[in-house]
């Protein structure tokens, strides 16, 4: 039980990444907020809660910073706490530059960077009360190395590498450390969309030769969450089975 008696808050948790990171959680014993705008949250909160998990749902547009204050306090509320905040929403909206919408290039970055920027601020006042805390920021190999057709999700993705190193400097003599996960390829909805030759193409370039699963980045949420990671800060913990390197 290496998060007992954890509070922690992971946003995008409706399904994907965020719920698997939900999942392990509160397997591993902490009470979670499961923090996401699409609604159907609800429905897996209910879910944990039919097996005993003490969760709560909270429907939250994360670049909307009165919706993540109200959020936050309520999370206060509800558990009189805050150890562990993952940074876990994002979203695409893919397009070649000559091609790419203004009204999509600005949503990507009101989600994945002042999304993550309102969550982290929000929360950071309590776990300085608290003298410790973890926040967990997950970014992607595109924000590292860049890829066709993600001009908007690289760029998120590569700011959000910075602020974790930011933010590493300013709140680690503080007892919070502020660390990223980088994941490659992860068998999501995202890459479901993708067409089996390429899946195939893209394998072939890992040295795993597979795609990562959910629970490879949900136990990296884990470990630097835990107190196992407690002289780990600033890092960016890539996830992506060495295709990389």
């Amino acid at each position: 039980m290496r998060l007992q008696d954890k509070v922690a808050i992971v946003t995008g948790a409706a399904n994907g990444l965020g719920l698997e990171a939900a999942i392990t959680f509160v397997r591993e014993g902490a009470k979670v907020a499961l923090v996401d705008f699409d609604s159907s949250g609800a429905e897996r909160a209910n879910e944990l809660k039919n097996q005993g998990a003490d969760v709560e749902f909270f429907q939250v547009n994360v670049a909307d910073r009165e919706s993540v204050d109200s959020m936050v306090q309520q999370v206060m509320d509800r558990f009189g706490k805050i150890d562990i905040l993952i940074n876990n929403a994002g979203i695409t909206r893919d397009g070649m530059l000559t091609k790419l919408s203004s009204e999509d290039f600005q949503r990507v970055l009101d989600v994945n960077i002042t999304g993550v920027f309102n969550c982290t601020q929000a929360v950071v006042p309590h776990m300085l009360a608290n003298g410790k805390g973890k926040i967990v920021n997950t970014s992607s190999v595109s924000g590292v190395y860049g890829n066709v057709g993600q001009t908007n999700y690289a760029a998120s993705k590569a700011a959000v590498v910075g602020m974790t190193k930011t933010w590493a400097k300013e709140l680690g003599r503080k007892g919070i450390n502020v660390n990223a996960v980088v994941p490659g390829f992860i068998e999501t909805n995202m890459v479901a969309t993708v067409p089996e030759k390429v899946i195939e193409q893209i394998k072939a370039m890992i040295p795993l030769h597979r795609l990562g699963k959910p629970s490879d980045i949900a136990n990296a949420y884990l470990f630097l969450s835990s107190d196992e990671s407690d002289y780990v800060n600033g890092t960016s913990l890539h996830v992506d089975g060495g295709i990389m390197m």
